[in-house]
């Protein structure tokens, strides 16, 4: 196929009227020409009722496939601090971010898992950084192109009550907010509360600040009432670590205020 391109046969159409596409030569790459060509509507159009595209590379489906996988992503550049990442195969990971612009969002860092990988050092929990992602037009799984660290929050992995404490942030972001729901006051919160904690130990006071202004985020704060509960009434949970940090942290005896 590399060294043909290819034209229209005659008759024009098949009998299900679609374009019928035959191999002539030199080299011009089907998708090159199909790119370029409107009928490529009529292709995925095929797909959708199942009938066949009779091209060199098998049925329509495979076609509209291969047309696709050409046109190309839009990349977005964004900052995000990573939540969580979990393995997606032997060499590849999904890696979810709170960003700046785009909510929390997930992410898919193909061979981050290779001694070599570009990702390597650059993909630990709590990590700022400055992402380019190309968004999927197909699902939420967008595919990381490039991580630059800007701020690995090192001082939380120094103390265990600390990383317990923003592991517990982490999840109830992860409950309180929807996949893409843009909201930067979210991503701020987080951001200001990992750098307190780089530093800081945590207390029941620096919990109850950030449950506050999550509830104020979400709108359903009110002074009578504990931010907890009413986070917890309207998403219908709150994480299951809550009540361990908390006993953690009293025990500590710490009484400082996030700022």
């Amino acid at each position: 196929m590399n060294s043909q391109r290819l034209t229209r046969s005659l008759p024009p159409h098949s009998a299900d009227g679609l374009p019928v596409y035959v191999a002539a030569s030199p080299a011009t790459p089907f998708l090159d020409f199909a790119r370029n060509d409107k009928r490529v509507g009529r292709i995925v159009a095929a797909v959708s009722d199942r009938r066949r595209y009779r091209s060199p590379s098998g049925p329509a489906d495979k076609a509209v496939a291969t047309v696709r996988s050409h046109v190309g992503s839009r990349v977005n550049s964004i900052r995000g601090i990573l939540l969580r990442k979990r393995r997606l195969s032997d060499t590849s990971l999904i890696v979810s971010w709170c960003t700046d612009s785009m909510g929390v969002i997930q992410t898919v860092a193909r061979g981050a898992r290779r001694p070599k990988s570009p990702f390597a050092g650059r993909l630990d929990l709590f990590f700022e950084a400055e992402l380019s992602i190309a968004i999927s037009r197909k699902s939420n799984l967008h595919t990381l192109r490039e991580v630059a660290v800007t701020n690995p929050f090192a001082g939380i992995r120094t103390n265990y009550l600390r990383t317990e404490t923003a592991s517990y942030f982490v999840e109830l972001i992860e409950i309180c907010t929807e996949t893409e729901h843009h909201e930067p006051e979210i991503f701020n919160l987080l951001q200001r509360a990992f750098g307190y904690l780089a530093v800081n130990d945590p207390s029941a006071r620096v919990i109850s600040h950030f449950e506050t202004e999550l509830a104020r985020i979400a709108g359903v704060h009110n002074a009578k009432s504990n931010p907890a509960m009413t986070l917890a009434n309207l998403f219908g949970k709150l994480p299951r670590s809550r009540a361990r940090v908390l006993k953690q942290v009293s025990a500590s005896g710490k009484t400082t205020s996030l700022k």
